[in-house]
Formats: structure tokens, C-alpha cells, sequence
């Protein structure tokens, strides 16, 4: 028997250029996710969505948001006009939902583990771009569990 045919196929570890290409990909969509749920906020609260108002609570700079607002437009999420608001398209609006949903899922299932709101907040910050579907579903079922008195 050749030795060859007896060894189980592996499959390549993944090459540092492919990980850092799948890290920042998934930066991006961190960030689309953030700043579409930032414009349907902006947009409940005052009306519109302006690049200032996105860079200030962003703390970033209006050229940041210019740049990842262009970034966003090519991705079919956000439509804009010279000198005016920032809108979301259909798709926009049904990630910037999802991404909401997702946040506070996310808090009320950290707070109901008894850590405090600001904590919980910051946290969910993170935890919600990387919940798997299958978490996040277990962490709605915990929550719509009827609590024992």
C-alpha cells in the first residue's frame, strides 16, 4: 500500500495574506454594520443623517465618514445627494434592523447575567459582530424564559 494514500488529505493552513484579507473584511463589515445602524438612529431622532453628526459620535473625522459613506454606497447600503442627508436603501435599512436587533440582544442577555448597563453596553459593542446566529438564538430563548419568583 502506498504510504501516500494511507495519509488523510489536510486541508492548507490558511497563508497569513488570506487571514489578514478575511480580518479586514470583517472589520468592514463591523463598520458597515455600525454606521448603518448609526444613520437609522439619526434619522428616528432628528429627521437626517448628516456627516457631522455621524463623525462626532463616531469620533472620528468628516472625511472618515465621507470615505466609509462612499464604501457603503458601492455596497448598494446608503444613497446620498451633494449637500444632502444620507439615506438608506432597502438592504440599508434591513441590516442597520438586524444590526440593532442584534445589539440588544446582546445587552439584555450580558445585563441579565447581572453585569452592570454601561459594562454591558462597551461589551455588546463587541460581542455583537461576532455572535453566531446559533448564539444569538439561544440568547433570545434564555431571555423570553419566564423568570422564577
Amino acid at each position: 500500500m502506498d504510504q501516500l494514500a494511507a495519509k488523510p488529505s489536510r486541508t492548507p493552513a490558511p497563508t497569513l495574506k488570506e487571514n489578514l484579507r478575511k480580518t479586514r473584511e470583517e472589520h468592514a463589515r463591523e463598520t458597515a454594520q455600525d454606521y448603518v445602524e448609526m444613520i437609522a438612529e439619526l434619522i428616528a431622532s432628528q429627521g437626517e443623517a448628516r456627516v457631522i453628526d455621524m463623525a462626532r459620535r463616531l469620533g472620528v473625522t468628516h472625511v472618515t465618514v465621507i470615505r466609509t459613506i462612499q464604501r457603503l454606497q458601492r455596497e448598494g447600503l446608503v444613497t446620498t445627494q451633494p449637500y444632502r442627508s444620507i439615506f438608506l436603501t432597502t438592504e440599508g435599512r434591513r441590516l442597520a434592523k438586524e444590526s440593532r436587533h442584534r445589539h440588544e440582544v446582546v445587552v439584555a442577555s450580558v445585563e441579565a447575567r447581572g453585569v452592570p448597563v454601561a459594562v454591558a453596553l462597551s461589551e455588546a459593542e463587541g460581542i455583537e459582530h461576532h455572535v453566531s446566529r446559533e448564539r444569538l438564538a439561544a440568547f433570545v430563548r434564555h431571555l423570553d424564559k419566564p423568570t422564577r419568583t
